[in-house]
């Protein structure tokens, strides 16, 4: 049973892929070059105080809007290891699977979280915070293979024999 901890960041609903990566530093060249834009139409000092691990805790509807492939990759190239909301937009859902970044729905947590604090995830069980446990559902074994490889294309890559064992 996988588990891990990590310091909280707390957003609030509707936090549409626009606040997540503006359309004005898409035309930047790498994920690596936009990240630092990462929430800055919400918080511009957000991307920059987030650290390898953290987890962010969202209400209800997080990544709605376009569809960019961008958003998840954003999130997850600051670090953040999983993103916990009362909801999901479907495309953003989908999109940060195929990107490798773990979403988790739990509909209480948000309103008991408090920004700074730590949860324990214990992965397809439950959310530890205060010594409550907030039960999530279990993600389907085939989208936790590509979560655990990186990404859709990094396990399909792997499946098919095109990336040997042990190659980034």
């Amino acid at each position: 049973m996988e588990k891990f901890t990590g310091k909280v960041w707390v957003l609030g609903d509707d936090i549409d892929t626009d606040i997540i990566i503006p359309t004005e530093y898409l035309a930047l060249k790498t994920i690596d070059d936009m990240k630092q834009y990462g929430f800055s139409p919400l918080r511009p000092e957000l991307a920059e105080q987030i650290q390898k691990g953290d987890i962010i805790v969202a209400g209800k509807n997080f990544g709605c809007g376009s569809s960019r492939e961008q958003a998840p990759e954003i999130i997850k190239a600051l670090g953040i290891q999983c993103v916990i909301a009362k909801s999901f937009a479907r495309i953003f859902f989908r999109n940060s699977i195929n990107n490798g970044l773990l979403l988790i729905e739990q509909p209480d947590l948000y309103d008991d979280m408090k920004e700074g604090d730590t949860v324990t995830v214990v992965m397809n069980e439950h959310v530890d915070y205060n010594g409550k446990q907030y039960p999530i559902a279990s993600l389907p074994d085939n989208l936790m293979h590509i979560i655990q490889e990186g990404g859709l294309v990094k396990a399909m890559r792997k499946l098919n024999g095109l990336d040997q064992e042990g190659e980034e």
